[in-house]
């Protein structure tokens, strides 16, 4: 008995505690104005921007981080393996060169569209943001900018894999791969291709800034951004 009793006992006080954490995680809320959660998230927001376009829009931004590197499609291994067997390794190594430093090309450009996305947000999104989640400030900037960014990066990307022959012949290769079933048909045109990374990269460099901040607001660099993610 006296052991169900100290276990009831010690369920009540997790039960409390994580009640008043609650409450106070909401008290917190509830005492940042409108105004500071939104100034806040849109630091927020032009912090994660700055970080993604400063560390993969420059020479090897996408080359040199093995999280955004650009590989042939997985369905394309076997004929970069088959290239290189038959002495076209440097074309092979040319055009994933190529798509990378495209990409980092294009991510280059993407600031005025995100800063645009921050510009418009408004209360309503900033709300969202606050209470959406661990990666709703970058899902903010997938709903808000894909679009415009991919019409942005396409001719961009599209320039720079002219130049390489290998571009066209992947292309040739592909739309037959599609036909037999062997290529998925997102990954049949080389720019199609290296925009969607580059647009992925760009997401995925925006999330990492957005955990460090959440993980600890302390460090964050700025007092409103300890304010408003320190109360969540």
């Amino acid at each position: 008995m006296k052991n169900v009793a100290k276990s009831l006992l010690m369920s009540c006080a997790t039960t409390a505690v994580l009640m008043l954490g609650n409450v106070v995680n909401a008290a917190g809320l509830d005492a940042i104005s409108a105004k500071d959660a939104s100034a806040g998230i849109k630091e927020a927001l032009t912090k994660g921007a700055d970080f993604a376009v400063d560390s993969l829009g420059k020479e090897n931004g996408f080359l040199g981080n093995p999280q955004v590197k650009i590989p042939l499609p997985d369905s394309l291994k076997k004929a970069e393996q088959a290239m290189k067997l038959l002495g076209k390794g440097k074309q092979a190594d040319e055009l994933v060169d190529t798509m990378n430093h495209a990409a980092e090309t294009a991510v280059a450009s993407a600031k005025p569209i995100l800063m645009e996305s921050i510009n418009k947000m408004t209360v309503t999104d900033a709300k969202d943001i606050l209470t959406g989640g661990n990666d709703s400030v970058t899902n903010y900037f997938r709903r808000t900018t894909s679009e415009s960014l991919t019409k942005k990066f396409t001719p961009i990307v599209q320039s720079a894999t002219r130049k390489v022959e290998l571009g066209a012949q992947y292309d040739k290769f592909a739309a037959k791969g599609v036909k037999l079933g062997i290529i998925d048909a997102k990954d049949a045109n080389l720019d199609s291709y290296v925009t969607q990374k580059a647009l992925d990269g760009l997401y995925t460099m925006i999330a990492e800034k957005e955990r460090a901040f959440r993980a600890n607001p302390v460090e964050a660099g700025s007092a409103l951004l300890k304010k408003v993610f320190g109360a969540l």
